[in-house]
């Protein structure tokens, strides 16, 4: 990918062993976070970079991010974070990298307590951010009905933009019975269209790309 490495933040954590203070930072291809508070890391480096991430991030130690453009914040994950580790081959690179993917506690009951975590939420995503909003909370809905509701939802002040690397994400603030009471209120005044015969309703499919599309 042409210049991906413009796109790419950075993590540092600075670890203290008796009187020697190590620093030790990890490549950064995607991050959300609210605040201080870290929801979803995608990083890369070698084992023990890796390694002593992991472990900071379990001990819930502060960490620094360094955005694309410089500007510098720090994060940690909280308890009952999830880490898993892979390994990536790059072509052309002479050996494969550890990758780290982190979650926090609140991403993984992504859309419980009335609030949900979308990864990209652009004008051209918004099909894709209305269908994991309807899987995530189980709602009988229509994929025609995103553009409208979302909207609804917009000018509600219930869309918070919130940080993010290598995505655009949001927060958004509506429970399950707020969107079911919504989407009445539409179909009623005649906003929303309704599927003209019974039987499942056809939803899109979306590719790895679509949505680890990079904003």
């Amino acid at each position: 990918m042409e210049n991906a490495h413009l796109r790419l933040g950075r993590l540092e954590y600075q670890r203290n062993s008796g009187k020697q203070q190590t620093r030790i930072w990890l490549h950064v291809d995607r991050y959300i976070g609210e605040g201080q508070q870290a929801h979803l890391l995608s990083a890369f480096g070698n084992d023990a970079e890796v390694g002593a991430v992991t472990a900071a991030i379990h001990e819930d130690h502060e960490l620094e991010l360094i955005s694309p453009d410089g500007s510098k914040s720090t994060a940690r994950f909280g308890k009952h974070v999830a880490c898993h580790k892979g390994l990536l081959k790059p072509a052309g690179y002479p050996r494969p990298v550890r990758h780290l993917l982190v979650s926090s506690h609140s991403l993984q009951s992504n859309g419980s307590a009335g609030k949900t975590i979308l990864m990209n939420y652009e004008e051209e995503t918004l099909d894709l951010a209305w269908s994991t909003l309807v899987s995530l909370l189980g709602l009988p809905a229509d994929p025609r009905w995103a553009g409208y509701i979302l909207a609804q939802l917009d000018v509600d002040d219930r869309v918070r933009r919130i940080t993010g690397i290598g995505c655009e994400p949001v927060i958004i603030q509506a429970t399950r019975a707020d969107l079911l009471a919504r989407v009445g209120k539409a179909l009623i005044d005649g906003m929303l269209p309704f599927p003209e015969k019974n039987g499942p309703v056809q939803w899109p499919t979306f590719s790895l790309e679509q949505l680890l599309r990079v904003a």
